[in-house]
This record gives structure tokens, sequence and C-alpha cells, in this order.
């Protein structure tokens, strides 16, 4: 008996507890491994009975006069939703109304005539009972679009059809959008918009289109687009840092921006200074900074006085402490750099090259080398010379201090062919700038060695008087 219970104890100490462990140092893909692939959304709830769809007909097998009536059963028979997480349940009804959307997108691409103002409501109602529903939330709070994998969408195999039927509806050379805008209004829109926030990449690209053939066909929409776009931006900065659609908005943005007259409404440069900019401080820039770094050169090649506003902009919200973001933020300026206008480089050039001589001095060898590669695009360094005598000055020291200290060869290798071109725009300044900087160093070594003098002397001291402390005898 005495045993069996030793043994009781001994397995009772050695199992552990029947709880979650948590590693602090775990990767959060590591932690994610088990995260869903699919999931449905609010809408698709399992049905008490399997779901009947009457047969009808096939278009082509009707009469002419007949199809717009057929057309329009069918519409009315596409509004019903399967529960695409049974993967079991009504396969038969799923897949005959994937065949019926499937017809319904050959239809409207073919066919003429079958645009009467009654199919307009009905499409409409069809697409918004399909697409329109309350996204599933993330797995995690700590979703993060680089490493996790998507939430996708179960209900695809019908939500892609009916995207692909409302395209070519709206690509129609019979759409009409004085009667379309009727059903297709603001409060469609707006449901629209909250659709970007989806997981699923397929359906964010097909909402993209769809969003900028809205923009495109219904001008009494655009000014309402444009503010709702500019909303979701704002939060997005100031309130979620959450939002999977931001690259593709930026994307149409980018077409509407290329689209603006001249000269520019004070909304639009509003715009680009109090959204479009503080959009470059949040942590997941790297998922939309192409698309954002186009939308600003659109801009500025729409209003070239805009730059200045932009570089101090950029400037001002410079990244401390992370280098892949120095990194986009110097490809953008690049990119700014190539479009620039003389004139407004005169105005930025001396904060601009305070901040590319901080880079080129960056331990972090990614951030040197990308500053010094602006030395080998012709139109900067054209600016350059243009300007040596107030940017040279500005970066001389750095680039001397690095072509003596640097620990990466390739990066010395870059500054000493910038120190070459310094050399061959001005000569005498390089010269000047030589000498003072190799005086200054002289003087820094100088008050260094009489510094470390001084602190000798007063070590000596120190020891001098420890010495006479201890020889005294007390009486």
């Amino acid at each position: 008996m005495f045993l069996e219970i030793c043994k009781a104890m001994s397995s009772a100490a050695t199992t552990p507890p029947s709880v979650d462990r948590v590693d602090g140092f775990s990767r959060k893909s590591v932690r994610k491994a088990k995260q869903k692939r699919s999931q449905s959304s609010s809408q698709f709830r399992s049905q008490g009975k399997p779901i009947e769809l009457t047969p009808l007909p096939l278009l082509k097998d009707v009469p002419a006069p007949e199809q717009p009536e057929l057309f329009l059963k069918k519409l009315q028979q596409c509004c019903t939703i399967f529960d695409f997480m049974d993967t079991l349940s009504d396969l038969k009804m799923k897949e005959y109304k994937r065949s019926m959307l499937n017809e319904l997108v050959d239809y409207v691409t073919v066919s003429r005539g079958y645009l009467t103002e009654q199919t307009y409501p009905e499409v409409v109602k069809m697409v918004s009972c399909n697409i329109f529903r309350t996204l599933p939330p993330s797995e995690s709070n700590e979703f993060d679009p680089e490493e996790d994998e998507p939430t996708l969408e179960a209900s695809w195999p019908h939500l892609q059809l009916v995207y692909e039927f409302f395209i070519r509806f709206l690509e129609s050379q019979e759409f009409q959008p004085s009667i379309a805008k009727k059903y297709i209004d603001q409060k469609f829109v707006l449901q629209l918009l909250d659709l970007f926030d989806s997981e699923d990449p397929r359906e964010r690209d097909y909402l993209k289109t769809v969003l900028h053939r809205i923009y495109g066909k219904f001008l009494g929409l655009r000014a309402f687009i444009r503010k709702q776009i500019n909303n979701i931006f704002l939060r997005f900065v100031y309130e979620t840092e959450h939002f999977s659609g931001v690259a593709e908005l930026l994307e149409i943005l980018g077409s509407i921006i290329n689209g603006f007259a001249l000269p520019l409404k004070a909304e639009h440069k509003q715009f680009l200074v109090k959204v479009l900019i503080p959009l470059h401080t949040v942590r997941s820039l790297s998922l939309f900074h192409a698309q954002l770094a186009y939308c600003i050169v659109q801009f500025l090649e729409k209003d070239p006085t805009l730059t200045e506003p932009v570089i101090r902009g950029l400037l001002k919200f410079w990244p401390k402490t992370c280098s892949q973001k120095e990194v986009m933020f110097l490809g953008e300026l690049e990119e700014i750099l190539d479009v620039i206008e003389p004139t407004q480089f005169v105005k930025i050039q001396e904060p601009l090259f305070k901040q590319i001589s901080k880079c080129v001095s960056s331990p972090h060898f990614q951030v040197s080398e990308r500053a010094l590669y602006y030395w080998n695009n012709e139109y900067i360094m054209s600016l350059i010379e243009e300007n040596s005598s107030v940017i040279l000055p500005i970066m001389f020291a750095s680039l001397y201090r690095i072509s003596k200290e640097h620990w990466n060869p390739a990066i010395v290798a870059l500054v000493y062919n910038v120190l070459k071109a310094f050399m061959e725009m001005n000569s005498l300044l390089f010269d000047e700038l030589t000498a003072t900087y190799k005086s200054e160093r002289q003087r820094e070594k100088k008050k260094e060695k009489e510094r470390e003098e001084l602190w000798k002397k007063l070590e000596d001291l120190k020891l001098k008087r420890g010495i006479c402390s201890d020889s005294v005898i007390p009486t």
C-alpha cells in the first residue's frame, strides 16, 4: 500500500499540470500555426432543412422575348445563400447556383436588350444579398499580414462569380447610370467600402475594380467616395492601425489623383498633407508603401509647389529606430527627387541633406548604402552639382569620417566614390573643407589628450593623498 502511494505521489509530481503555457519568446508565426485558412461570414448560418431551388431552363434555350423575364427569375434564385462551412450540405443546389451564376456572367457579357428598368433593382438586390455581410473577425488580435496566413472566404466559389457578374453589368454598353443611381447610392458605397477590410486578397482585388467602375460612372458619388476613403484612412492612422484594404484603396486613389483638374482644390491638398503623409507613421507601412509613394508622386507632378510641405512632412515622421522603414523612406525620397523642379529643390536642400547625412552615417549598412545610391542617379547628381556649395559642407564631415571608420568595406568604397564626385564638382571648396576638417580633428585630439593628462594628474594626486593619509601615525 505504501509503495502504491509513493508511485502516485511521484507521478503527480512529474506530470505537468494541464494548463496552456505561454512562451514569451516564441515567434508569432509559431503561435499561430494552427490558424484556420478559411472562414465563413456571420450571415452563413446552418439551415434547419435542405435548400431546394426550382430548376429553370437555360437562357439560350428559350425564345429571345422570354429571356428578360427568365433572367429576372434567375437573379431572384441567386439571392439564396448557402452555408459553405458545412462542406456536405446542399451540394447539388450549391453546384446549381454556381452554374446559374456562370450563365448570368456569360449572358450580360454578350446579350443585348436585357437591361430594362426593372432589371436594375433586381441586379443590385442579388449582388447585395451575396456580398454584403459582417466580416469574420481575425483569429487573433495580433494578426500580422506579413507573417500570418489570411482568413480566406469559404463562400468564394459563389462570391467570385457574383463579383464577376457585377463588373460585367457595370461595364455593359447598355448600362445607364441615370437609372442605376437610384439603387447604387451612398448606402451601397458605404457597405462596399466596409468589405475592403476582408482578409481575403482575392475579394479585395475584385472590390477595387468594382469601386473604380462606380467612381467612373457615377459623378454624383465621387466626392462622397473620396470623403469616406479619407475617413477610413484617418481611423486607420489614429485609432485602429488595422484595415486590410489600404493598398487597394490607394491604388484607386492613384488613378483618381491622376485625373484631378488643375489648379488642385484645397480639399485635395489638405488630403495630401493631413492624410497621406501621416500614413507613413503606421507599423504596417511596408504592405502599402509602393501605392502610397505613387500617390504622393502623382500629387507632385500635378502641383510642384507641394514638394516642400511633402518633404518636410516626411522628415518630420522620419523613423528613428526601424531601419527597414528608413530604407523605404529613402526610396520614396528618390522617387520625389526624380520629379522635383530645381526651384523647389533649393527650398528643401538643407534639411533634406542633413537627414541624408545622418542616414549615410547609419551603422546599419542597408540604410547607409541606400542613401549613398543617390549619387548613382544622374538627375539628382545634376541637382547636387548645381548646389554643391550648400550640400558639400553638410555632407563632408560624415563622408570623411565614414571613409576612415565604417565597419563595412562596401560602404567605404561607395563613400570614396561620393568624395571623388564632390572633389570633381568643386575642388577648391573640397580642399578647403578637407583642411578645416583636419585642423578641427587635430584640435579635438589635442583637447582629448589634455583631458586624459588632466585625469592622469588627478589620479596621481589621489594616490599621493592616499599614501600620505596612510603614513600619518595617530597620537
